[in-house]
């Protein structure tokens, strides 16, 4: 790990704990060379997922991608973006051992079932966008549901 202030590759890791329920990894370093601490957060990240869409094209899969839709659901709820990252976490942990390439069908599924004990209105706007609402009859349906 590269000195934020020397620049110095060599660093050495004072103290590791998780944090955020097993997710990220928060590590103290010192730098050899200027003695600078630091502190940097590691994840394990999901690089070689491939999404394979509706109408057949595939693509990576792009975290921000659903964080932007999260937000955009959770939007004026008061949900923290530390609880977004949580959610989104949680679901690519599910999913890390489910092989190289899922659905985007499945991936709005897991998150409409995560998003149906969270919150009401993030999980009807969610699935407006998700499953394509065109009417009002298709609102009222998800509401008798």
């Amino acid at each position: 790990m590269k000195c934020p202030k020397c620049n110095n590759m060599e660093t050495k890791v004072i103290d590791s704990r998780v944090v955020e329920a097993w997710f990220w990894i928060r590590r103290r370093r010192s730098c050899e060379y200027c003695e600078h601490r630091f502190t940097t957060y590691e994840k394990v990240a999901v690089t070689d997922l491939i999404v394979a869409k509706r109408d057949g094209t595939k693509e990576m899969y792009d975290r921000d991608k659903l964080r932007r839709a999260l937000v955009v659901s959770f939007w004026k709820k008061n949900l923290s973006l530390e609880k977004i990252e949580e959610i989104i976490s949680q679901l690519e942990n599910k999913r890390s051992w489910m092989g190289k390439e899922i659905t985007s069908k499945k991936i709005g599924e897991d998150v409409l079932n995560t998003l149906k004990n969270e919150n009401d209105v993030a999980y009807i706007r969610f699935a407006s966008v998700f499953m394509e609402f065109e009417t009002k009859a298709d609102f009222q349906e998800i509401l008798r549901e």
